[in-house]
């Protein structure tokens, strides 16, 4: 191997390592995420808007704009920090080429993931909330490998699959239990959960086709400037008019010292969840990054044991082997002969794999 090449290696290796860090990083802000994301559904008004379907709709949705416009505060913080408010001025005006896509992103991660995933907190629990997003790194690597070639190699499923078992391993008593004791539209809650898994996946694929070509902060704060212009401007003037539903009431109630401390921890971990989440994929892969992502199971027991001060069960234990095990499996991979991508992110069709391990 010549000295170029040796470059070569050493720089992909360093950049995937890099991007393991990141999705590590994501799931624990995603874990931390679950604590005030369900702490906000114990406050006022929203412990009251509990008799109807239609008042927990409309607060659900009330909470995941509120959230969307904490994240985004704490975005448009970040971008300011790092000095890219000019680059995102430039990148929003790219609206054809560029930001619909992140626009396009906002409503399958925000109206329709973290939507679903609070419907699912509020009407049965944040444990099955937690775990039927698992599912999400699947619906991303096949939209990732159909849309623009994205590799995945048998070692990386055996490594996915791993992660979700361990999560089901993990959640799994927690959620025979929430079930039993769900109220009767709970129905509308494991739509919830299954809006998560699908909305999050989607996300991530869409998000990778501008995420070549863009910055991860700037390409995240105009995801959420998306998420918080559907809120704002289209879903919830609908609801308050044609379902006629208190909606100004409901946001003025939430202006005390609680929920709005809530709202801001969520914020906080949310934003700078997505911000790892997404510069975790330009270098390790959708499906990669996505799976990693999926420790945020393990990560949202430990927060949650350290917030109500209860130690946790044995099947934390177990999940967590299970889980590490696959995280390892996955990040051990051959990288030094692999490319991420066998074609652009802007092509739909997948060219021949060129390495020696099968791919699906």
């Amino acid at each position: 191997m010549n000295s170029v090449e040796a470059a070569r290696t050493k720089y992909k290796q360093k950049m995937v390592r890099w991007g393991f860090m990141w999705a590590l990083w994501a799931a624990i802000l995603w874990g931390a995420w679950y604590v005030p994301g369900s702490a906000i559904w114990y406050e006022f008004p929203f412990t009251t808007l509990a008799d109807t379907n239609a008042e927990y709709l409309t607060a659900t949705a009330v909470i995941t704009a509120l959230n969307a416009i904490s994240v985004l505060f704490f975005m448009f913080v970040w971008t300011g920090v790092l000095g890219k408010w000019k680059e995102y001025g430039r990148t929003l005006v790219q609206f054809r080429k560029i930001t619909k896509w992140y626009f396009l992103a906002a409503i399958f991660g925000g109206p329709m993931a973290i939507f679903g995933s609070f419907l699912a907190i509020g009407y049965i629990g944040g444990i099955f909330a937690a775990v039927a997003a698992l599912m999400y790194p699947i619906v991303g690597s096949i939209l990732a490998y159909k849309w623009y070639g994205e590799k995945i190699t048998r070692r990386a499923i055996i490594g996915i699959a791993a992660i979700i078992v361990g999560g089901i391993v993990v959640f799994a008593p927690g959620i025979i239990e929430e079930i039993q004791g769900s109220s009767s539209g709970a129905w509308l809650g494991y739509l919830g959960g299954l809006m998560a898994a699908i909305g999050w996946g989607v996300e991530g694929a869409i998000a990778g086709r501008a995420l070549d070509v863009t910055d991860p902060d700037v390409g995240l704060t105009l995801r959420f400037t998306g998420e918080v212009f559907w809120w704002v401007a289209i879903i919830l003037p609908f609801i308050s008019i044609f379902m006629d539903a208190p909606v100004l009431k409901i946001i003025l109630q939430t202006m005390t010292i609680l929920p709005i401390t809530w709202l801001l921890l969520a914020g906080i971990t949310f934003g700078f969840c997505y911000v790892s989440w997404y510069k975790s994929f330009p270098l390790i892969g959708v499906g990669r990054g996505q799976a990693i992502g999926d420790l945020y199971g393990l990560f949202a027991i430990i927060f949650i044991s350290i917030f109500t001060l209860t130690m946790p069960e044995w099947n934390f234990v177990l999940g967590a082997l299970v889980v590490i095990i696959g995280g390892f499996v996955m990040f051990t991979e051959k990288r030094d002969e692999e490319e991420i991508r066998s074609v652009p992110s802007g092509s739909l069709t997948p060219s021949a794999n060129k390495n020696n391990e099968e791919v699906i």
